[in-house]
C-alpha cells in the first residue's frame, strides 16, 4: 500500500457565502412615515392643535378667533457607516468573490439600525416647539400595564383590546394602518390566546404556518430588538402616521479599491443618516408584556 497516496486527496472548498441568522435589512421602515432633510434637525410635522365652534347666542354678534393652537415636531439625524476590507491575496486562495455577500451584511447592519432609531423613538424623549428646545416625554396615560388580562401577564387579548381601546379613544382615524412590534415571546403567548388562532373569530388560519401577521386590526412585525426591563418587555402599538422617519442619507453602498494599502485591498463600505420622533403621543401605545 503506497503511503503517498494522501498526497493526491482533494480539498474542495464552497463556492457559496450565506450570512449567518440574523435580521436583513429594516422590519419597521415600511410601517411609519419618511420624508427626506437637509440640515442639523429638521421638522417631523407641524402640529394643528383641537378648536371648539362656538355656539351663536344672537344676530350680528361680533366674531371671536378662535386661536388655533401649533406646535412643531422635530427629528435630527444620526450618522451610521460600515466597512471591512478584502486582501487581494485572500481572494486568490478564494473559489467565490467575497464582495457581495459583504455589501449584502453592510445593508442588513444599516437596516437594523433604522429599526433601533425607531424603536428608540417610539418612547424615548421627543423634541417639540418653534426650535426643538421643549422635551415631551411619553406619558403614562398611553401605557398598558402588565397585569392586563391577569397578573404579569404577556401580550393578550385583554392587552390587544386596551390598546385599541385607547387609540379610538384619542380619535385616531380608523381608516388608518395600525402596527404592534413583537418578540418571539409575545408571538407564542397570541398563539395561546384562542381568539387569534381559531378560524371562528378570524379567517387566517394561524396554526396552518403558524405565524399570526394580524388580529383585532393590528399588522403584526416581527423583531427582536425591543427593548426589555428585568422581564418587562416594552411593546409598541401605533398608528402609521405615528411615527416618523427622517432620511438625511438613505442606505449608500461604495465597493472600491485602496491604492493606499498593501495587497491593494477592495473596501466595502456603507453609510446612511437618519433619525426618527413620535409625531403625537396619543398615537402611540406602550404595552408592557412580562415575559417568563
Amino acid at each position: 500500500m503506497s503511503q503517498n497516496i494522501p498526497t493526491h486527496f482533494v480539498q474542495q472548498y464552497t463556492t457559496n457565502l450565506q450570512l449567518l441568522l440574523q435580521q436583513k435589512g429594516s422590519r419597521l421602515r415600511s410601517a411609519v412615515m419618511e420624508q427626506t432633510h437637509v440640515g442639523k434637525q429638521a421638522v417631523a410635522v407641524d402640529q394643528i392643535g383641537v378648536t371648539n365652534a362656538a355656539k351663536r347666542v344672537g344676530r350680528y354678534q361680533p366674531l371671536t378667533p378662535v386661536d388655533i393652537p401649533t406646535d412643531r415636531r422635530w427629528v435630527f439625524p444620526t450618522d451610521y457607516d460600515w466597512n471591512d476590507l478584502i486582501d487581494n491575496f485572500d481572494k486568490l486562495r478564494l473559489l467565490v468573490d467575497p464582495q457581495s455577500a459583504y455589501v449584502q451584511s453592510a445593508i442588513a447592519a444599516l437596516g437594523r439600525s433604522i429599526d433601533d432609531e425607531i424603536i428608540t423613538a417610539f418612547f424615548g424623549t421627543a423634541k417639540t416647539g418653534e426650535n426643538g428646545s421643549t422635551s415631551t416625554t411619553f406619558p403614562a396615560s398611553q401605557e398598558v400595564s402588565n397585569d392586563v388580562g391577569g397578573t404579569d401577564t404577556d401580550l393578550n387579548l385583554a392587552k390587544l383590546k386596551k390598546a385599541r381601546e385607547i387609540l379610538m379613544a384619542n380619535e385616531v382615524d380608523p381608516d388608518e394602518q395600525l402596527f404592534v412590534a413583537i418578540t418571539a415571546k409575545q408571538h407564542t403567548a397570541l398563539l395561546n390566546e384562542t381568539q387569534a388562532v381559531s378560524l371562528d373569530y378570524t379567517n387566517r388560519p394561524a396554526l396552518v404556518d403558524g405565524k399570526i401577521t394580524a388580529f383585532m386590526g393590528f399588522n403584526f412585525i416581527h423583531t427582536e430588538r425591543l427593548s426589555i426591563t428585568a422581564s418587562d418587555r416594552s411593546v409598541p402599538a401605533w398608528a402609521k402616521s405615528g411615527m416618523h422617519l427622517g432620511l438625511w442619507g438613505d442606505i449608500r453602498t461604495d465597493v472600491r479599491q485602496r491604492a493606499d494599502l498593501s495587497s491593494l485591498p477592495w473596501q466595502v463600505y456603507a453609510e446612511g443618516t437618519f433619525g426618527a420622533t413620535r409625531t403625537e403621543e396619543k398615537k402611540i401605545v406602550k404595552i408592557i408584556c412580562r415575559e417568563a
